[in-house]
């Protein structure tokens, strides 16, 4: 940038205005794409960090840069007002693992929460005049205001699914009898309650997902009918991608465990279809995304890949254009599906399949991967999983018992302590009701 343009934005307001929303807009754009991380479990790289906060440091600079100096007002108004909002942003998704009270409190309410700032946004537009600063609050608040119509508008598209059975049972168990006071205090938009009749107002395609990572994780209920049936055809419609490029493959996790214990259905409490893949020199990781990514864009599935770590993230919500791209990272919930990569390795002179990330209680390799015996994989096998057959390890129950031990117990994994007792006795009844 030339002196000659530098001065321009100085002393032009309609450049200066300009040149003030543009930088926030990119820098909004850069931070809700580093998002990604945080809702798959991950530390943001340090590139796509770098990025963000130079984005942020030249939109501050440029906000309270004039020509006799720096305005400290207008620094502080402005780095402050972006350190709030993008905390706010960024709360929905630092709560998909266990997070503080405030940030679950920002994450429920993280459709609109961006709007409690248009307040403080119009007095500090109104106390001082930099048109700068103003135009930053003001493209500000106006994407926040365009996120929350559009996920209004889209929403308006959700359908009823009525809550029976065990969904019912965990419901009122964890309600402790109050339906309503359970819905009003959790703030579930959901759960409909009328005429005695219980029904949730589920996702679909073109909606929001439901914010499970909330309901099932902190709460304790079972995942929504209608986020059961997503995962259902988002892991027949990925085993059938896979199959089609001739990728070997198994369920994995709670996929498996689900197959394997609960007799080929998702555990009632499913938060994510779980996915290996083997790759190889023939079936490389370019291949494998770049042919998933191709399916994900013609039919509609979002794709990720974080080849650093391992995984590929494929998502029940279609993929957006840009702009609005990454706003998906917003988003409280995801249905999703996770496909951790495998390679063949040695490890103590034997012969394994080897993943960069943590799985259960899967061992270390020399390499300082995860692994696991090949025999206990390959060849593959088949199971029944939501009524049609899958791959599986060659010996699912050993490949279990490496994950969790004694699978066959009840573990109610990332559910808080405090919704755990009330959801051991929904699940006790359950089963004398199944029995009988």
């Amino acid at each position: 940038m030339t002196m000659i343009g530098i001065e321009t934005i100085l002393t032009n307001q309609v450049v200066s205005a300009l040149a003030a929303s543009t930088f926030y807009f990119f820098t909004y754009l850069s931070f809700v794409r580093l998002l990604r991380y945080p809702r798959n479990w991950f530390l943001p790289s340090l590139p796509a960090s770098l990025t963000t906060g130079v984005l942020a440091a030249l939109t501050i600079l440029l906000v309270s840069l004039s020509p006799d100096g720096i305005e400290l007002p207008t620094l502080a108004i402005s780095t402050g007002f972006i350190l709030v909002l993008f905390y706010i942003i960024a709360a929905p998704a630092i709560a998909f693992q266990p997070a503080s009270r405030q940030v679950e409190f920002l994450a429920k309410h993280g459709d609109y929460a961006g709007l409690w700032l248009i307040g403080p946004a119009l007095l500090a537009a109104l106390a001082i005049s930099n048109i700068k600063l103003q135009a930053l609050l003001s493209i500000a608040m106006a994407i926040e205001l365009s996120w929350f119509v559009r996920l209004r508008w889209a929403d308006r598209r959700r359908q009823p699914y009525p809550l029976e059975n065990i969904d019912l049972s965990v419901l009122k168990t964890q309600a402790k009898g109050s339906l309503e006071a359970f819905r009003r205090h959790n703030g579930i938009r959901e759960l409909m309650l009328s005429n005695g009749n219980v029904n949730w107002y589920g996702c679909g395609k073109g909606t929001s997902p439901c914010p499970f990572n909330l309901y099932v994780n902190r709460l304790g209920l079972n995942t929504a009918p209608c986020c059961r049936e997503h995962m259902k055809d988002l892991s027949c419609y990925i085993a059938a991608s896979l199959g089609e490029m001739g990728v070997v493959h198994w369920l994995e996790g709670g996929s498996l465990l689900g197959a394997v214990r609960e007799n080929g259905t998702l555990i009632d409490w499913e938060d994510d279809i779980d996915i290996s893949v083997l790759l190889d020199d023939e079936m490389t990781w370019d291949r494998l995304v770049d042919g998933l990514a191709q399916r994900g864009a013609r039919d509609g599935y979002y794709v990720d890949a974080f080849e650093k770590k391992g995984l590929v993230s494929i998502s029940f919500d279609p993929p957006k254009r840009w702009p609005f791209r990454w706003e998906r990272n917003r988003y409280r919930g995801e249905i999703r599906a996770d496909i951790a990569i495998y390679r063949k390795a040695i490890s103590c002179e034997k012969a394994v399949l080897e993943r960069q990330s943590e799985k259960g209680a899967m061992p270390n390799t020399e390499s300082g991967g995860f692994g696991v015996p090949q025999e206990i994989i390959l060849p593959t096998s088949t199971v029944s999983f939501v009524d049609r057959e899958f791959s599986c390890p060659n010996q699912p129950e050993a490949y279990l018992h490496i994950l969790y031990g004694d699978f066959r117990k009840v573990e109610y994994t990332y559910i808080d302590a405090s919704a755990v007792n009330t959801r051991t006795q929904a699940n006790t009844v359950d089963t004398c009701q199944r029995d009988s």
